[in-house]
């Protein structure tokens, strides 16, 4: 039997969604409010969840504070209170959109988790604005 186990994070980023190859009457037209070339701001909510067997001596899927440590390191440390497009070497050159950034997430949890288990991004934009990925 493989149990889910899941992990709330949060951190606040500024972003500007922009395609350089358009003009910029095309990425006002495209992204709106969020082609500000001031950039603007979200308070991320984020869910890591990891999908495996329930080791037998430890009971765990994965110990929660190896978790919380690896989502500090990985997500919070670098984005939180960053301008994604600048203080970013993975925004520099990727449009930081709500799936660019859950999809990067996943990239660097996924280098440091156990291959053994499956892993789950849920990214809060919004309130209501939220994309996923699992793979």
């Amino acid at each position: 039997m493989e149990i889910t186990v899941s992990r709330k994070a949060h951190f606040n980023a500024a972003h500007r969604l922009h395609n350089p190859d358009w003009s910029d009457e095309k990425n006002r037209e495209i992204f709106g409010k969020c082609n500000n070339p001031n950039y603007h701001g979200h308070n991320y909510d984020l869910i890591v969840s990891v999908t495996g067997k329930v080791n037998p001596e430890t009971g765990y899927v994965i110990d929660m504070k190896v978790l919380k440590d690896l989502i500090k390191k990985e997500v919070e440390e670098p984005f939180d209170h960053k301008n994604l497009n600048l203080d970013t070497e993975e925004f520099k050159t990727l449009n930081p959109t709500a799936e660019n950034i859950a999809a990067v997430i996943w990239e660097k949890l996924r280098k440091v988790l156990d291959a053994s288990l499956r892993l789950k991004i849920t990214l809060y934009e919004t309130k209501r604005n939220f994309v996923e990925i699992e793979r």
